[in-house]
């Protein structure tokens, strides 16, 4: 199953916890094509149905099935650029590969 980096559960609850948006909302991973290798990463309100949910330190993560299946055994990271926008990675799962 996907993991979080303490600096995705970060920047996870940074942008889902916007007054404006529900409590229940989380970050949302879709193949971009099937058997694809992109992602695209959205705001949603809560998982669609099939859905794999990752919840870790208050962050919650849904991810598509066809995604979870790519990403099963990797790492969600990260890193605010120097324009302040966050940018999120994948790397392998610690002791993993």
């Amino acid at each position: 199953m996907l993991t979080l980096t303490p600096n995705a559960v970060t920047a996870i609850r940074s942008l889902t916890s916007q007054q404006e948006l529900p409590e229940q909302t989380g970050l949302r991973i879709m193949s971009q094509d099937e058997g694809s290798t992109s992602f695209a990463l959205t705001l949603t309100e809560g998982p669609a149905a099939g859905d794999q949910v990752v919840e870790e330190g208050g962050a919650r993560v849904f991810v598509e099935s066809g995604a979870a299946v790519v990403l099963e055994d990797k790492a969600l990271d990260a890193q605010v650029t120097e324009q302040g926008d966050v940018a999120f990675s994948l790397a392998e799962q610690e002791g993993r590969g």
